[in-house]
């Protein structure tokens, strides 16, 4: 009676019911991990910004000498020209109706408490401070017309983070010269990409490449279960090979 009763109550499991369960298990993190990094990564779109403090003043747009490094004057040349004043010493201001990604010239004056003379030779027209820029707004400008605040701890499954980027000096643009902006997330902890793979290759069937990238919950299931009878183990040998398992601190691999 005993072994009868016993013997209804067992499941009966097979290799293909094993991958089954390990897969659908893998599934189910991996969905739990990508809605919560959208959950704590919104979107949000910087460009809005722009939109609203361009339509606050349509006739004429300065540039923004609000920040130490736009009104910092310290870099300019004294006793010279102020036709050869760099960008940076200059204060221009154009018309934001201009079309979009074509060459236009603007009047700049110089930055107050920068010292410059005018030739006396020429005519006040002659003197006129001109310069050629692109008609578009600071956001807008390429990634290396720009630096960003780089910052740790952001997480490489999102691949992105919010930061303020500032354009160069010398670059001329409309709007904010501080902005915010998406950028790639690209900090890292000293992991490595060919360490971690043979780990997992090796000592995979134990845990060990779970547990290295910090990863201990999945690390103690994976070591009791001997690497899922070898399925998890493979799956993790793929997913790291891929680059898609990485260190559970969110950064990336060297």
């Amino acid at each position: 009676m005993l072994p009868s009763l016993v013997q209804g109550r067992c499941i009966r499991l097979n290799w293909k019911s094993v991958v089954f369960l390990m897969m659908s298990l893998i599934l189910s993190h991996i969905r739990i991990t990508q809605s919560s990094v959208n959950s704590n990564n919104p979107e949000v779109t910087p460009t809005k910004l722009e939109k609203i403090s361009s339509d606050t003043d349509r006739s004429a747009v300065t540039i923004n000498s609000s920040s130490k490094s736009s009104s910092d004057t310290s870099h300019c040349p004294t006793d010279t020209l102020c036709t050869d004043l760099p960008n940076s010493c200059l204060q221009c201001t154009y018309n934001p109706q201009c079309i979009y990604g074509a060459e236009i010239n603007v009047t700049c004056l110089p930055k107050t408490n920068v010292n410059c003379h005018v030739d006396k030779l020429k005519t006040p027209v002659q003197n006129e401070i001109k310069r050629t820029m692109i008609c578009r707004y600071c956001y807008q400008t390429e990634r290396w017309e720009h630096n960003c605040e780089q910052k740790g701890g952001c997480n490489s499954i999102d691949s992105q983070y919010k930061t303020n980027c500032t354009v160069h000096p010398e670059l001329l643009c409309m709007g904010h010269r501080t902005f915010m902006k998406k950028i790639p997330c690209n900090w890292t902890q000293g992991y490595r990409w060919v360490t971690t793979l043979l780990v997992s290759i090796t000592l995979g069937g134990f845990g060990a490449d779970r547990f290295f990238l910090g990863h201990w919950q999945e690390g103690i299931g994976k070591l009791f279960s001997f690497g899922g009878l070898g399925v998890w183990t493979l799956i993790d040998v793929l997913l790291i090979s891929l680059h898609y398992l990485g260190p559970a601190d969110g950064s990336l691999y060297i």
